[in-house]
C-alpha cells in the first residue's frame, strides 16, 4: 500500500522522460512504475498529472536569508533581510524544495559556533529542506584551519571564499591567496569543494577609485567596476592555485561574464573538476536594465554585463561550463532594495526563488528547445550532485526523497509581485511564464496544491552532505 501515487505522461526520471507512476510511501519514493502496475486502490491518494511536467523538486544552491544590510549613513540602523520562513514559503510555491544558505564565520568564533548560530536561525523555521555552505572571510587564524576539515567531515563540505571585498565600504570579506592556498589543501585532503566568489580585488577597487575621481558614482555604472576583465583574471588565478593543490574541486558562484565561462571551459578541457553556477538575473538582464526606473532591482554582485556575456552563459550550459541556475536570493522589500544609489552602496541579490523554475522552463524549454532532462539538470539534479545531496535529492528514483514538482502548461502566468509570496517587488514583473507549479511535494507531504499552501515551518529538515568522489576528481557533469 502506498500513501500517494502521482501518474504522469511527462515524468523526468533517472531513466528518461516518459509515462511513469511515482509511488510514494512515507517520505521516500518506493517505486517508479509503468502505468497500470498498481491500481488506484493500492494508494491512499492518486493524483493525475497527465498533460503536466513532473520533475524532482527544485534545488536553489545559493540563497541568503537573514542577511545583514548595512546602514547607508553613519549612525544609521542596519537591517536584516527576510528569514527562512518567508524565503522557503516562496520557494515551495515556486516548486523549489531544497535551499542552501550560508553559515558565516566571524573572527573570534569557531566554525562550529558559526554553524550553531545558523541552526538557531533555521531550525523549526523553514518549510523546505536546507543546508549550509560555510562562509569564511578575511584573515583565517591558523587555529581555525583544522576546523575547516572538521566541518567538511561533519557534513558541510562546501566552503565559501571571497577573493574581493566587493565594495570599499564592506571591507573584511576578501581572503588572500596565501590563506586560500591553505584552505585548498584542506579541501583536497578532506573531500570538500571551494564555493568561490571570484573577482580581482585590485581591479575592482581601482575602478571604484577611477569612477569616484570622474564623478560617475551612480549605480548605473556598476558594470565598469565589477567588469569582465576582473572575472577573467580572478577565475584563472584561482583555478591555477587549485590546480597546484592536486586539483582542488571548485564551484564558481554567480558566473556573470563570457570570460568566466571561457576560464571554466579551459580548465574542464584539462580534466579539472570545476563547475559553474550562474543566476537567472544574468541570463535575463544586462547592465542597460540599471537605467530603468528602480534599476537597482536587477542588480546583484558581480554586476550585470553585456548581451554577448548572456550568449556565452547560455552556450556554457550546453557545453558543461555552467551546471546550475541559482538566485543569490536576498529577500527584502523594494525600499530596502532601492535605498542605495551609488556604486558603493547598492543592495545585492534579488527576490527570485519563487519564479526561478517557471522562468527557466520558459527560457530553456519553450524558447530554446532544451530537453526536459536538461532543464531538470539545471534547476535541480546538478546542484544535488555537485553539493553532495544526490541521489537523496534531485532525482525521481526509488529510494530518493519524495520531493516532486508538477508544472502545468495550462497555468500560464503573467508574473506580478502581487501574486508572489516573497516581497513587494519582482524583477520579473510582467514576464509571461509558460508554466507554473500546481503541486509541490516535500518528502511525501503535499506542501502546495493549486496555489493552496499546506506546509508547516517545522517541515524543513537540515541536510548533512558529502561530495561524491567522481565530482571531486574530474568534471563529472
Amino acid at each position: 500500500m502506498f500513501d500517494l501515487i502521482i501518474r504522469g505522461d511527462q515524468v523526468v526520471t533517472s531513466e528518461g522522460t516518459g509515462r511513469w507512476d511515482i509511488c510514494i510511501r512515507g517520505e521516500t519514493i518506493a517505486a517508479i512504475a509503468t502505468p497500470g502496475t498498481f491500481g488506484d486502490e493500492q494508494a491512499g491518494r492518486v493524483i493525475d498529472a497527465t498533460g503536466k511536467i513532473v520533475i524532482p523538486g527544485g534545488i536553489d544552491p545559493h540563497i541568503h536569508s537573514l542577511w545583514h544590510i548595512p546602514a547607508l549613513e553613519e549612525g544609521g540602523e542596519a537591517s536584516m533581510t527576510d528569514g527562512p520562513d518567508t524565503v522557503s514559503r516562496a520557494a515551495i510555491h515556486g516548486g523549489t524544495t531544497t535551499l542552501l544558505d550560508f553559515a558565516t564565520w566571524q573572527p573570534g568564533q569557531t566554525i562550529e559556533e558559526a554553524i550553531n548560530i545558523r541552526k538557531q536561525d533555521w531550525t523549526g523555521k523553514c518549510y523546505a529542506d536546507y543546508g549550509y555552505h560555510v562562509m569564511l572571510q578575511g584573515a583565517i587564524p591558523p587555529e581555525v584551519l583544522p576546523q575547516v576539515g572538521e566541518a567538511i567531515q561533519d557534513g558541510y563540505p562546501s566552503i565559501k571564499i571571497f577573493t574581493t571585498d566587493i565594495t570599499p565600504s564592506r571591507r573584511g570579506r576578501k581572503i588572500t591567496h596565501g590563506h586560500i592556498w591553505e584552505i585548498f589543501k584542506i579541501l583536497k585532503r578532506e573531500g570538500g569543494i571551494g564555493a568561490i566568489h571570484a573577482e580581482d580585488d585590485e581591479i575592482v577597487m581601482h575602478m571604484y577609485d577611477v569612477l569616484t575621481r570622474e564623478g560617475r558614482t551612480g549605480f548605473e555604472n556598476m558594470s565598469e567596476v565589477h567588469n569582465s576583465m576582473s572575472e577573467d583574471l580572478s577565475f584563472r588565478r584561482i583555478i591555477r592555485l587549485a590546480e597546484h593543490v592536486d586539483g582542488t574541486p571548485l564551484y564558481m558562484m554567480h558566473v556573470s561574464a563570457a570570460t568566466g565561462v571561457a576560464a571554466i571551459e579551459s580548465a574542464r578541457a584539462r580534466g579539472f573538476p570545476i563547475y559553474g553556477e550562474t543566476l537567472h538575473q544574468y541570463l535575463m538582464f544586462t547592465h542597460d536594465h540599471y537605467k530603468r526606473p528602480n534599476g537597482q532591482i536587477y542588480h546583484t554582485y558581480p554586476s550585470l554585463k553585456e548581451s554577448s556575456d548572456q550568449d556565452a552563459l547560455w552556450q556554457g550550459q550546453m557545453n558543461g561550463a555552467i551546471s546550475t541556475i541559482a538566485t543569490d536570493e536576498i529577500c527584502c522589500n523594494l525600499s530596502t532594495k532601492t535605498q542605495g544609489h551609488h556604486i558603493d552602496d547598492v543592495t545585492g541579490g534579488n527576490a527570485g526563488c519563487e519564479p526561478r523554475v517557471s522562468v527557466m522552463y520558459t527560457e530553456m524549454v519553450t524558447k530554446r528547445g532544451y530537453s526536459l532532462r536538461k532543464f531538470t539538470d539545471m534547476v535541480s539534479t546538478n546542484a544535488a550532485k555537485i553539493m553532495g545531496m544526490y541521489p537523496k535529492k534531485g532525482v525521481l528514483a526509488a529510494g530518493s526523497d519524495a520531493d516532486i514538482t508538477v508544472l502545468d502548461p495550462a497555468e500560464r502566468r503573467t508574473i506580478t509581485a502581487a501574486r508572489l509570496h516573497e516581497s513587494d517587488y519582482t524583477p520579473w514583473e510582467g514576464y509571461e511564464a509558460e508554466v507554473w507549479p500546481t503541486l509541490t511535494v516535500l518528502r511525501g507531504k503535499v506542501m502546495m496544491e493549486a496555489g493552496d499552501f499546506h506546509g508547516d515551518v517545522k517541515d524543513g529538515k537540515m541536510l548533512k552532505r558529502k561530495v561524491a568522489e567522481d565530482i571531486r576528481n574530474r568534471p563529472a557533469l
